[in-house]
């Protein structure tokens, strides 16, 4: 059973690794890694989802009992990873956040799209689609939230009134591609209209570019963090990121809830994602948390190829 999963995954960590040696021994010029993910997450990967969600069988399902199971394990992921940074290992209250960032906040845009197509074809993106949809805003409002007074705490600013940092953050998450290709996706769907078919082939062609490009670039990008300094931290988080999350998820998804079989495991394969970089655009923005951030970035990337397969069969065996 392992085997069979593996061949469904190892197909996207080659592509991975591709990038990834391309940009090692620098067979394309400087920056081209950094301007196409940026090219996946502002024109490619929305498209992808706007052309799924379009014309998708949204059904009868409700979103909330997913959001509800899929969030509260985030939640509780996120909380144990900042007390235990805190309180633990006596790190400030800035690298706090960031760690609940980086066990909480997984890559479902550039690696997790190409492995829910790749596993369950484009009838797996839907439920992946209403998470992402909610996965940024949950994660964004929490952490500015945390963090808002985490400055405070470590006297690294002065306090900002609440309301100018949620002003902030809903205006950064409405202009963001990807939700922006989530809502359009689901207006178009219950508008009942029908793409062009122009519009549709045009579409098709970007969609279809999206999962090489989006690994390829992951693989380039992840030159740029590597291992740095101690990996006691960035374990413990890995752990918690790529182990416990999906876990959670799993059990709240089967225990506490009604789904279909089939978002049971997209919701437990996209918390098995790898942690995506905001956790390390965090460090960098508050000056604290850069190596267990980078660390953490690098460690699940590299091992998702064996995590996600676990994950895969266990799904497999446990009937989903």
């Amino acid at each position: 059973m392992l085997q069979q999963t593996m061949q469904l995954v190892l197909p996207i960590f080659i592509i991975i690794g591709l990038g990834y040696a391309c940009a090692s021994f620098k067979l394309l010029k400087d920056g081209v890694g950094p301007a196409l993910g940026s090219f996946c997450i502002t024109i490619l990967v929305p498209t992808l989802i706007f052309r799924t969600l379009s014309a998708a069988d949204l059904g009868d399902v409700s979103p909330w009992p997913l959001w509800a199971a899929y969030y509260s394990a985030l939640f509780a992921v996120y909380m144990t990873a900042a007390i235990l940074v805190r309180w633990a290992f006596k790190r400030e209250a800035r690298a706090a956040v960031v760690a609940g960032l980086t066990s909480g906040f997984g890559n479902t845009g550039l690696i997790g799209i190409p492995l829910i197509t790749s596993i369950f074809g484009t009838q797996g993106l839907v439920p992946l689609s209403l998470l992402i949809a909610l996965h940024l805003p949950f994660v964004t409002i929490l952490s500015v939230t945390l963090m808002s007074r985490a400055v405070v705490i470590d006297g690294y600013e002065e306090a900002r009134p609440i309301r100018e940092v949620l002003v902030s953050v809903a205006r950064s998450l409405l202009t963001n591609p990807i939700i922006i290709g989530i809502l359009a996706g689901i207006a178009v769907n219950l508008s009942g209209l029908p793409l062009p078919g122009v519009v549709n082939t045009v579409l098709a062609s970007l969609a279809n570019a999206a999962t090489p490009a989006a690994l390829f670039a992951v693989g380039m990008g992840l030159v740029d963090y590597g291992i740095r300094g101690t990996l006691k931290i960035a374990g413990v988080l890995s752990v918690l990121k790529i182990i416990l999350l999906p876990l959670l998820v799993f059990l709240f998804t089967t225990q506490l809830v009604s789904l279909p079989p089939l978002w049971v495991a997209v919701a437990t394969i996209a918390a098995a994602c790898p942690t995506g970089i905001n956790a390390y655009l965090l460090a960098v923005q508050f000056g604290t948390g850069h190596a267990m951030s980078s660390n953490a970035i690098t460690i699940t990337t590299f091992s998702a190829i064996f995590t996600v397969s676990g994950w895969l069969a266990f799904l497999q065996w446990m009937g989903y």
